[in-house]
């Protein structure tokens, strides 16, 4: 069975529901009419070049090529997550802890897959690996994103608490554990939420579009269940890797609480 495909005008009548959304923000002045204007075109943009570049790497089997593109991708990612952070570590220490979990995650994972259940031939071409990379690097973006979100605001917010604990003793890692606690929680969250409401709530992207493309149903959920277990495995090292990293970045072996080395947010400037 032949999959279905679309033409321009399809994508011209799906997209006026993005004209509409625009609008409405407009006539009800939510401002985020010029939002989802610029986000709708840069989303087109990326996709179109991302096609042409997928076409390239798909007729080159490179490993280069492969791990080329598999490391723009975690850069990118990484300059993301740092974006959606109000609350970040001075310096680079912000972008790094957050690039580096999702390097140690997405590679760790998307190998693993690579090499024992997909098994391409060779396992680094391009068509499968840079797929699968994507779906797994979005999904642990997010959790390491919400993580450290999560472990900055909080460390502030507990500032006295946790300086009370070290002052009588405890060590640093006992201090920061309610912290850390409430970071994991908060960067798996979103993956658990995931798992569980796949199929009842709604039908995966990567299920539906092996569907549409002709392929049976049993085969599409056996693929759905493997990505799923993979960002989820994923999203769990890369949100413990940046939690632990982040909390050994805002205390010193000392065992003292370092919130100077975190940047300064607009609202702690003086006003005038």
């Amino acid at each position: 069975m032949s999959y279905i495909a679309l033409e321009l005008t399809d994508l011209a009548w799906a997209a006026l529901l993005v004209l509409i959304h625009a609008g409405l923000s407009l006539a009800l002045q939510l401002g985020l009419g010029r939002q989802i204007l610029v986000a709708t075109v840069r989303m087109i943009a990326q996709l179109a070049l991302l096609g042409l570049v997928l076409e390239a790497l798909f007729s080159v089997t490179s490993p280069l090529w492969t791990g080329l593109a598999a490391l723009v991708m975690i850069l990118f990612a990484g300059r993301e997550a740092v974006a959606r952070q109000a609350r970040k570590l001075a310096g680079l220490w912000s972008y790094g802890i957050g690039t580096g979990a999702m390097l140690i995650a997405a590679t760790i994972v998307t190998t693993l897959a690579l090499t024992t259940q997909v098994q391409p031939d060779p396992w680094y071409a391009a068509r499968y690996a840079i797929p699968l990379l994507g779906m797994i690097l979005g999904n642990t973006m997010t959790g390491v994103s919400l993580g450290l979100h999560t472990l900055t605001t909080t460390a502030r917010r507990e500032r006295t608490a946790i300086e009370a604990q070290l002052a009588l003793g405890a060590d640093r890692w006992t201090a920061f554990r309610p912290v850390l606690r409430d970071a994991m929680r908060s960067g798996l969250i979103p993956i658990i939420n995931s798992m569980a409401a796949t199929g009842l709530v709604f039908i995966p992207g990567m299920m539906t579009g092996q569907i549409l493309a002709g392929a049976d149903p049993a085969d599409a959920i056996k693929y759905q269940l493997l990505i799923m277990f993979l960002i989820a495995g994923a999203t769990g090292i890369g949100v413990f890797s940046a939690v632990y990293a982040g909390a050994a970045r805002l205390s010193d072996a000392r065992h003292r609480l370092r919130l100077d080395r975190l940047a300064a947010a607009k609202e702690d400037a003086p006003k005038r």
